[in-house]
């Protein structure tokens, strides 16, 4: 498992593109037969890549930092599906996961295993934090959630934000996820940007065609930075930096958020005008 360190606006106004990419950027994550784990400090967060090849098991192992017996002993995570079609064995229950298809796992669940559903391997996104009491699983397949539609083409940010694992409807410690698709001819993932100093937050952008990239917009309103993003590459937000984005065309991204607060109107906007 890989580990990254946490940062404040200081030390990120300093740094290189290098630099950036290096502490915020997940660029290989989906490798064909491997679990790829990310361990960031910023609320104390796990992304992971899980690609299954056809005909063979993944099972999800606690790595020698968490100093548990399974991985979410004292843990909670959230699993979505992005390619392919697959199935997670959940303390030896099987569940069928087509794409876009999410499964919320409590903490104390102790057997975890992957599997590619026929030809084509399938790609698993997993994203964990910390937890301090047992929810229950949830399944949710493809269209199911809280589905808002917002934006408008004159701004080019007309997009289908679906609320997969929200307080109201599954109950968790601390994470949020869902997924945003934006419609042809809308760039924006979101403008006017936002804060939110009560979660992190972690973008896996996704269905971006080999010449497509996102600026991910990141930083202090006032000392903001960016980070050119490919397809199937995941940015780390922390709580205290902006986050916004605009593409080369339209794309989709997984959202998923971790922290204090779980509210997810609880933003403050950056009026795009202090934006320096």
């Amino acid at each position: 498992m890989e580990n990254r360190y946490a940062f404040g606006p200081n030390e990120v106004a300093s740094m290189s593109t290098e630099q950036l990419r290096r502490n915020f950027l997940v660029p290989n994550l989906f490798c064909p037969g491997e679990i790829k784990l990310v361990y960031t400090h910023q609320d104390r967060v796990i992304l992971g890549g899980v690609s299954p090849m056809p005909g063979e098991k993944l099972t999800l192992e606690a790595p020698p930092e968490l100093r548990a017996d399974h991985f979410l002993e004292r843990r909670e995570a959230a699993v979505i599906c992005i390619a392919g079609h697959g199935a997670i064995s959940v303390d030896g229950v099987d569940y069928d996961m087509p794409k876009e298809a999410c499964l919320y796992l409590g903490r104390g669940t102790s057997s975890i295993a992957f599997q590619t559903v026929g030809d084509d391997v399938a790609r698993f996104y997993l994203f964990s934090a910390p937890a301090h009491t047992n929810h229950p699983l949830h399944h949710a397949l493809p269209g199911q959630g809280d589905v808002r539609h917002l934006g408008d083409s004159s701004h080019a940010n007309q997009r289908d934000l679906n609320r997969i694992i929200i307080p109201e409807t599954v109950p968790t410690c601390q994470i949020e996820m869902g997924l945003t698709r934006l419609v042809d001819g809308s760039l924006w993932n979101t403008m006017p940007a936002h804060t939110h100093e009560r979660r992190m937050e972690c973008y896996l952008y996704i269905d971006l065609g080999e010449d497509d990239r996102v600026v991910h917009l990141m930083g202090q309103p006032q000392e903001s930075r960016h980070i050119i993003v490919a397809n199937e590459q995941a940015v780390i937000a922390p709580d205290w930096s902006l986050h916004a984005g605009v593409g080369t065309r339209n794309y989709a991204f997984i959202w998923a958020m971790a922290g204090e607060n779980q509210d997810f109107d609880d933003m403050d906007a950056v009026p795009i005008s202090t934006i320096r």
